[in-house]
């Protein structure tokens, strides 16, 4: 049952972050690319009728996560409350810059919200990414110090950095010079991501310049995804260890290299999806490469004194994983049915819906 609800998890994440990424990329796109009032309304209008539902899916796998594996949770969520608090705060700013930059119409006003809208996706895109390289990277569990645990075997705590940016210092930090090479490979990530939905759900004049700079970006991808490929076998040596182990694995990071070389040819694709479906393949590739080299560690230990925490350590107790089964498969119904519903209403460009008509 442990696997069965890892798979779960690993899934939701997944789907998360293909479908918030899209709006994390969106804002970014917002930020940086939309000059005129017409292709800013194109962006939000865009993502108007999913980024709410999209977010669901973040809540619903802290859910899975506090049910299947509580370990992994109480660890996680007491050792990186700093930057949760930051994610929290910046997910507060974006929502509610989208919804009060239409309230009062003024140059002022407008360009407030706008900047918090582009900023808060950004700096959440570069969070996330940051995420991700702590979880690879590892962190102190039990806060040892000179060979001896001060904590409890599976308890941490982080500050936003240590002096040295070093991810192999024995006190470390969520910023450092490996996650935020992780956090940048995100940044450009989404922001491919999200002006490829922007091209796909609108016609507006935006889409040829977007088009261009995803052809630029990529490169700028390509290698940063060298730089963090090599980075992280620095980090952790025995990164490749489930891949050289388990040939079959290597589909995932195919299906990344798929999705990264199909971007380079985004000025001749013929419809407008193709680039999105290149990159939520890079995405998918890219994260199930990161689970699947890790399996079945879900938090690394960087001491030799406490144990990572793994999909058996961390796990709920059999019977309750067992019960909650059937739940489970009563909430994935209605969701697929939810999902299906409202890309049926909303499928096709979305020039014509304004945000706040929907």
């Amino acid at each position: 049952m442990e696997i069965f609800w890892f798979i779960v998890l690993t899934f939701m994440l997944g789907i998360y972050i293909v479908l918030d990424g899209y709006d994390f990329g969106a804002g970014i796109v917002h930020l940086f690319f939309a000059k005129t009032e017409q292709e800013k309304k194109a962006v939000t209008n865009a993502i108007g009728p999913f980024w709410d539902a999209n977010e669901v899916w973040l809540i619903a796998s802290g859910g899975v996560l506090f049910f299947a594996f509580p370990t992994l949770y109480a660890s996680s969520f007491s050792g990186f409350y700093l930057p949760l608090m930051l994610v929290l705060w910046l997910l507060i700013f974006r929502a509610i810059s989208l919804e009060l930059r239409g309230q009062v119409h003024h140059r002022l006003w407008e360009a407030l919200w706008d900047k918090a809208f582009g900023l808060a996706s950004l700096l959440l895109a570069l969070f996330f990414g940051a995420a991700l390289g702590n979880v690879v990277r590892g962190v102190n569990l039990g806060m040892v110090e000179n060979g001896v645990s001060t904590q409890e075997p599976h308890y941490f705590f982080l500050a936003l950095w240590n002096p040295t940016f070093d991810p192999l210092a024995q006190h470390q930090g969520i910023i450092d010079w490996f996650t935020i090479i992780l956090g940048l490979v995100a940044v450009v990530t989404l922001t491919i991501h999200g002006a490829g939905w922007v091209i796909l759900k609108t016609s507006s004049t935006l889409n040829t310049r977007l088009k261009n700079i995803v052809f630029k970006l990529n490169f700028v991808l390509l290698i940063l995804v060298i730089l963090s490929a090599y980075v992280w076998h620095y980090v952790k040596p025995i990164s490749l260890n489930n891949l050289q182990n388990h040939y079959w694995l290597w589909i995932f990071p195919l299906i990344a290299a798929v999705g990264l070389i199909g971007q380079f040819w985004i000025k001749t694709f013929k419809k407008d999806g193709i680039g999105f479906l290149f990159s939520s393949l890079f995405i998918l590739g890219s994260f199930a490469t990161t689970v699947a080299s890790m399996f079945p560690i879900l938090l690394p230990s960087t001491n030799d004194v406490n144990p990572s925490l793994t999909i058996q350590n961390a796990a709920a107790h059999e019977y309750g994983l067992s019960v909650g089964l059937g739940w489970f498969m009563f909430a994935a119904i209605l969701v697929v049915a939810y999902f299906i519903i409202q890309f049926r209403v909303f499928k096709g460009k979305l020039d014509d819906v304004g945000y706040g008509e929907h």
